[in-house]
């Protein structure tokens, strides 16, 4: 008895078995996944009687120098680096401006 051919799809499919509709719908799930998203100025460490001491107007030093590039820090890892901005279209908004993006094994220009 001859085997029969598999029945054809009109869908492409990869290697996986999946077809690439399938692929699509699950990517636009994933892209629709909310993330956490900081810009950290920088940071400071004090002991906790300095902490108590602080009041309105108190100024508190950070690790980061003026000039330097900030962390953009998405789910708890940095990503990318920037300078901080005043946004064009409303003077009162501060924005980053992206000058590095931060890859798994270093940075990408």
């Amino acid at each position: 008895m001859a085997a029969t051919p598999a029945a054809s799809t009109s869908q492409a499919q990869d290697s996986d078995g999946m077809s690439d509709s399938n692929v699509d719908r699950n990517l636009d799930a994933v892209l629709g996944i909310p993330v956490d998203m900081q810009v950290v100025l920088g940071s400071a460490t004090m002991p906790v009687a300095s902490l108590l001491k602080l009041g309105r107007g108190a100024v508190i030093p950070l690790d980061h120098r003026v000039g330097e590039p900030v962390n953009i820090v998405v789910n708890g890892r940095t990503v990318a680096r920037g300078e901080i901005v005043v946004v064009e279209d409303d003077n009162s908004r501060f924005g980053v401006s992206l000058t590095e993006i931060v890859g798994a094994k270093g940075s990408y220009a």
